[in-house]
């Protein structure tokens, strides 16, 4: 509805809007002050509604933005920098639209450096490797000394696995400008990664000594920095000790895990530093794949296939391949721990021998999926303090935020509106049954998440800025109990023609009955998992296999909705499927399909047996070749952080054979 002074009090921005256009306004002009603006031009007034568009971006209003850049061009369809901004804009809504429009720049403007880099990181965000790549270089063509450039195509090496090749980028991006924090991180952490931890701490503590000024916001890096320090610390001196007698959850300290899994700043009473680097323990070496013995290079080779098998094909999913060789491991070893389970052989973890409980099958994956990038607190949240867990921990995954969309849920974005309005008419049905009808009438109409809002504050008082639905996830044990899933949150105000959105999923973590309840389901089925595994050693019947192979998937439902790990969840699930599958004598060949997500797929599914299905529809499952059985042991090929740093580091691509 139009706005009326004093009747309506969402729609009190309307009156302010004036004062924001002043503001737009004066800061365009320092814009232009600054010499912000790519390609000015000689009409001072283009100039100025350029730089609009630039502060429109700047103010988080992407689709005025684009309306603004628009308009402009309509006036002058080659006024490359309008074009430019527009793409930046598109960046945010639509990647797709923002490649095609940096394009455009580049068709008028070839030696458009920035354009470049801002094609390459358009592809990076899809996870299109090649393209990014392809894009950055032609940026350096232009100018080999481009500080954006080689920071964006470091970090895009370091998440791609390609650790000695980011290392290159940080290192001539420090040479160009010493005190570049991003550079100087993520040269650090690169070096701690292939346990070259001398010079990996050397460059982490000129982060820490790069103090922010007063008033001034500390980076990310600066935040971040003395966690990674800590733990770089822990690692060095735990490199040559085998992972079977150590714990990581259980040595780092309490509050420290905390605070470094809730991103907080480094602010721990008492804290007592890990020891200094000791001389005697020498930094990793460079392993050639030659040096392994002929079984172990075919076992990092199965790995390899293995891992690749774990890529989302979805957009915003970079392919890592030290992630896809460390969780392939994490699957080999897995499968090989879980044979040895269900001959009633006993396992070696923290210290002691024994029966393997379920948590230590996951901690075979926690282990691989940890050394492959330091960088990421990857823990257990039920092993956390105890005053931190009675808070619970909560996990926010935003799916839209104002004019911002998360494009990697985007496939999951119908099934999310269908259980939005499922939730809706339950409400209604127990709350408002005479008007359930016109409810449900209503609803029909909704092709979009936003447009659920007005409807909710139609048809409910009580709905205001926002409403919250819950999910609810079914036990196996008890037949009838439910457990609390997720909550989806939507606010937003539609005001005149301004609507601001904010769609966020919520993972309740570990707060401690939660975890008790999804414990205690993974535990009954562990439990049965275990006595039918043992029988399926015994038996040829197909039936058998098939039991064991949906209860593994039922195992993985709850594991993916209790979420009970700060980071990682999703992988190291996966790669427990496949290890746990092959264990009973099943392959894994298919790939998971375009759009899907394991984890939320797990989460948006009504039941463990509809997630079964789905899972097996994709996975493609055919008998194990008899070769997998010998393979030579994961855990003593690589007992120690140094042998499976060392194997993580080691370059493959010319000797293993490439599968399609």
């Amino acid at each position: 509805p139009d706005c009326e002074e004093g009747s309506n009090p969402n729609c009190e921005s309307v009156f302010s809007l004036n004062a924001e256009k002043i503001l737009v306004s004066l800061s365009a002009k320092l814009f232009i002050e600054q010499k912000k603006i790519p390609f000015p031009v000689d009409n001072h007034n283009t100039n100025e509604e350029l730089a609009i568009g630039y502060v429109l971006i700047g103010n988080g209003l992407y689709d005025e933005a684009i309306k603004h850049f628009s308009l402009l061009l309509q006036g002058d369809p080659e006024l490359v920098s309008a074009i430019y901004g527009r793409g930046i804009a598109y960046g945010k809504k639509s990647l797709q639209e923002a490649i095609e429009t940096f394009k455009e720049a580049l068709k008028l403007k070839p030696d458009f450096i920035d354009a470049y880099k801002s094609l390459g990181q358009a592809y990076r965000s899809l996870g299109d490797f090649e393209s990014a790549m392809e894009s950055f270089q032609k940026a350096l063509m232009l100018n080999q000394n481009h500080i954006q450039s080689l920071q964006l195509r470091g970090m895009m090496l370091y998440h791609h696995g390609s650790l000695q090749e980011a290392l290159g980028n940080f290192k001539r991006c420090l040479q160009l400008e010493p005190y570049n924090e991003v550079c100087q991180y993520m040269k650090g952490l690169s070096h701690v990664a292939m346990g070259q931890f001398y010079e990996g701490i050397k460059a982490q503590t000129k982060v820490m000594l790069n103090d922010p000024l007063l008033g001034q916001k500390a980076s990310s890096e600066y935040l971040k920095v003395k966690y990674l320090r800590e733990y770089s610390r822990y690692l060095h001196s735990h490199l040559d000790v085998a992972v079977a007698e150590y714990n990581v959850d259980q040595d780092l300290p309490g509050n420290f895990k905390n605070h470094w899994a809730k991103n907080l700043p480094f602010l721990i009473e008492d804290y007592e530093e890990q020891p200094g680097l000791q001389p005697h323990i020498k930094d990793v070496l460079p392993q050639n794949f030659e040096s392994y013995s002929v079984d172990v290079q075919k076992l990092i080779c199965s790995a390899d296939q293995l891992g690749a098998l774990m890529q989302y094909d979805t957009p915003g999913f970079l392919p890592n391949r030290r992630i896809h060789r460390a969780m392939g491991l994490a699957t080999l070893e897995v499968m090989q721990a879980m044979q040895r389970t269900w001959s009633n052989s006993k396992v070696r973890v923290n210290g002691k021998t024994r029966q393997m409980q379920w948590r230590d099958m996951f901690d075979i994956a926690v282990k691989w999926r940890r050394i492959a990038d330091p960088d990421q607190p990857v823990l257990w949240l039920d092993q956390m303090p105890a005053r931190s867990l009675s808070r619970g921990f909560n996990n926010h995954i935003n799916l839209i935020r104002g004019q911002i969309i998360n494009i990697r849920y985007l496939a999951y974005f119908d099934n999310i509106l269908d259980f939005i309005k499922d939730r809706i008419l339950v409400y209604h049905g127990a709350y408002n049954p005479r008007g359930l009808m016109e409810v449900r009438q209503a609803l029909e109409s909704v092709n979009k998440v936003e447009d659920l809002l007005p409807i909710m504050k139609q048809f409910n008082s009580k709905t205001r800025d926002g409403f919250t639905v819950n999910s609810k996830v079914p036990s196996m044990k008890d037949s009838g109990k439910e457990y609390d899933g997720f909550t989806i949150t939507i606010t937003g105000d539609r005001c005149s023609s301004v609507f601001t959105l904010y769609l966020h999923l919520l993972l309740l973590f570990t707060t401690e009955e939660r975890t008790q309840q999804y414990q205690s389901e993974i535990e009954s089925i562990y439990k049965d998992l275990t006595a039918k595994g043992k029988a399926l050693m015994l038996s040829t019947e197909l039936g058998d296999a098939d039991a064991v192979c949906n209860l593994i998937l039922s195992l993985i439902y709850y594991f993916c909705n209790l979420m009970p790990l700060s980071r990682g969840s999703s992988v190291v699930a996966y790669s427990v499927v496949m290890g746990a599958l092959m264990a009973s004598g099943k392959e894994v060949i298919g790939r998971i399909p375009k759009g899907k997500l394991v984890d939320f797929e797990a989460m948006t599914t009504p039941s463990p047996d509809s997630f079964s299905k789905t899972a097996k529809s994709w996975m493609n499952l055919k008998s194990l070749p008899g070769w997998y059985q010998s393979l030579p042991s994961v855990a003593e090929a690589f007992p120690s952080t140094r042998t499976m740093i060392e194997v993580l580091n080691t370059d493959s691509s010319s000797h293993c054979p490439k599968k399609s």
